[in-house]
């Protein structure tokens, strides 16, 4: 093989305070390592004084000596930052209650290869979901969840994320909270959805509550799972038109619509290491 056939491609993320110097230190480290950069997308946050990068790079060099030629810049920075192969897959567990279409949704879109991710299982707290996991030949956990059992239950997920070395869990309309402890151990590394309409009409039913009082809008927010509920960073967000001659049963369907689009966006975008953590904000590298 020629040198161009071995050469690998890897996405570089970092974050660090705004200075003079950074994109320069950078390329020079990626010079060093024999890098070609065939993308770079960089933001300096004036709201928080900090320093974002995204590069991709091709190199015939190992991932080893990458680390060992950016891992001074990282020190010298104080940079938190992460080294990656394109489009390796990111293992991934969903959870899902009773809902069935942002779970489906994930599903097909890995398995056509539009995400990059691996999917080793699905936890339940409900029995409603396992045919669709089977039909996908996905291993599908039932986990139920009560007041008494909530602590045991989380335990028992914990050692799936562990044996199955999970690099992201998402929530594709699981109807259960999170403790406070997990979430903050899942920091980063968990997305949700829900409607858009929080915090206004919580609770069952949230589209037949839009439709009695003629909402104009409706759509769906991913976001990273935080202690607060439903206000983590905002990964992704979409909404859609409706008037008055929709039914209440059409807001819901049409609602399943963009939560499904707008879960699979978040998470390809995760995959892909375009997402950055900017407190409680995300930039987002498109």
């Amino acid at each position: 093989m020629s040198e161009e056939q071995l050469k690998q491609a890897y996405v570089v993320t970092l974050s660090c305070p705004d200075r003079p110097g950074i994109v320069h230190a950078v390329a020079g480290a990626l010079l060093v390592a024999g890098c070609n950069i065939t993308d770079s997308q960089q933001y300096g946050s004036p709201a928080t004084g900090n320093f974002f990068m995204r590069v991709e790079v091709t190199t015939a060099a190992p991932a080893s000596e990458l680390r060992a030629a950016l891992e001074p810049v990282a020190e010298a920075f104080g940079m938190q930052w992460s080294l990656n192969a394109v489009g390796q897959k990111v293992r991934t567990l969903v959870m899902a209650s009773t809902s069935a279409h942002c779970l489906n949704d994930l599903l097909f879109q890995q398995r056509s290869g539009t995400l990059p991710i691996e999917i080793p299982a699905i936890v339940s707290n409900h029995q409603d979901l396992a045919g669709l996991a089977e039909f996908y030949g996905i291993p599908f956990h039932h986990i139920p969840v009560t007041r008494d059992t909530k602590v045991q239950a989380e335990d028992k997920l914990r050692a799936l994320i562990a044996e199955h070395d999970i690099e992201l869990t998402v929530l594709a309309r699981y109807m259960q909270i999170l403790s406070d402890e997990l979430c903050t151990e899942l920091t980063g590394k968990a997305i949700n959805i829900h409607h858009s309409f929080l915090p206004s009409f919580k609770g069952a039913k949230p589209y037949h509550q839009a439709h009695a009082r003629g909402v104009k809008l409706i759509g769906a927010t991913a976001h990273y799972v935080t202690a607060a509920l439903d206000e983590g960073p905002i990964i992704e967000q979409e909404v859609i038109r409706v008037d008055h001659a929709r039914t209440p049963e059409q807001f819901v369907q049409m609602g399943r619509d963009v939560e499904g689009r707008t879960l699979v966006q978040a998470v390809q975008w995760h995959a892909e290491h375009r997402v950055l953590l900017d407190g409680n904000r995300t930039v987002v590298f498109n």
